[in-house]
């Protein structure tokens, strides 16, 4: 199963052309040139991840792509890809898993891409395996039972 990213940035020639790097290694991308597209497909698709440039329609688009893909339920890995990282992000200003600062070698690009993936999805497992014992031990506890009820007639009967 090909990893789906939407990429989005306003530069036409950098969105196509990390399009192209990023499908030529294997993802499945879609592209958003506004804060407002991208909100739209993050809101009607499922990605695994969301790389959007930091500066668009304005100063802080990039933070609304951010902050739409932390709602989603199916919670992606987020980069903020920028020329101009900003030191003085406020307490409310959401965090992105990694910050890419363009101009980018490509070979860094995709180990980094691949790197994060890998974390987020360790990650999110890890999350989804913390709720998992209680419910997990209650489901099984039927099932044990059933197990040493069998296990109990098997051995009577010989």
């Amino acid at each position: 199963m090909k990893r789906r990213i939407l990429l989005v940035d306003d530069e036409l020639a950098i969105l196509l052309t990390l399009k192209a790097v990023l499908e030529i290694s294997g993802f499945d991308v879609e592209t958003a040139a506004s804060a407002r597209e991208a909100k739209l497909k993050i809101r009607s698709g499922q990605y695994h991840m969301i790389i959007t440039d930091m500066r668009m329609e304005s100063d802080y688009s990039g933070n609304e792509v951010v902050q739409a893909a932390r709602k989603a339920p199916y919670q992606p890995a987020v980069a903020m890809l920028t020329a101009f990282p900003m030191a003085d992000r406020g307490p409310d200003t959401p965090n992105p898993d990694k910050m890419l600062v363009k101009p980018m070698n490509t070979d860094d690009l995709l180990r980094q891409l691949e790197a994060m993936l890998v974390t987020h999805e360790d990650k999110k497992r890890k999350e989804e395996n913390s709720f998992l014992p209680a419910a997990s031990l209650a489901a099984k506890a039927p099932v044990a039972a059933k197990k040493k009820s069998s296990a109990k007639k098997l051995a009577t009967a010989r």
